[in-house]
């Protein structure tokens, strides 16, 4: 198993992710950091009209929007590619 698909494991099992672990699984999806304001950082994929801005709680992700990432990867049904 690769370190994306842990990732995405952890993502689909609702475990807490790193901030680092999220913005590196946001990546793999496609998602590019289109703006950053402090620490606020916003991330966009052009076939996907939703935005989404991501900033750490210390270390960690914030939950409500590491579920507010899978809900649009459950939305557009977004895969990994193959490579990762």
């Amino acid at each position: 198993m690769t370190q994306i698909a842990k990732l995405l494991s952890k993502l689909l099992d609702g475990r807490r992710l790193t901030f680092t672990e999220f913005v590196r699984l946001m990546e793999a999806f496609g998602f590019v950091n289109i703006r950053t304001h402090g620490s606020h950082r916003i991330f966009s994929r052009r076939d996907i009209a939703d935005q989404i801005s991501v900033q750490p709680k210390g270390k960690e992700a914030k939950p409500y929007q590491v579920r507010q990432f899978r809900a649009i990867v459950e939305e557009y049904e977004l895969k990994l590619d193959a490579d990762e």
